[in-house]
């Protein structure tokens, strides 16, 4: 009943700039964190950056002064905007939203998004 899809992946030169969109859809009554995730090939799944619907965000070192991330509460949207990129950002990024369904059931969970695979590569 929920869905959370990712957009905005490609193939971006090294010091190209891309935004990822995530939108959440389905019968939602709130969402409370989201977060943007990233896994390499042959690398463990870790985490990007985090927003809480107050705005909060935090980054991991990584991306720090690089990516941006943001919320639009009325459009149930995360995007992450990323900046100066390098070839170590590549990976299939993920976003997932701790929120509240209504639908089978009230339930509070994390909900994941499929990816959105992103090349940096000259």
């Amino acid at each position: 009943q929920v869905q959370l899809v990712e957009s905005g992946g490609g193939l971006v030169q090294p010091g190209g700039s891309l935004r990822l969109s995530c939108v959440a859809s389905g019968s939602i009554f709130s969402i409370y964190g989201m977060n943007w995730y990233r896994q390499a090939t042959g690398k463990q799944r870790e985490l990007v950056a985090t927003i809480a619907k107050d705005g909060t965000a935090n980054y991991a070192d990584s991306v720090k002064g690089r990516f941006t991330i943001s919320r639009d509460n009325a459009k149930n949207t995360v995007y992450l905007q990323m900046n100066s990129l390098k070839p170590e950002d590549t990976a299939v990024y993920y976003c997932n939203a701790d929120l509240l369904a209504t639908l089978p059931t009230v339930r509070r969970d994390v909900y994941w998004g499929q990816g959105t695979q992103v090349t940096v590569s000259s």
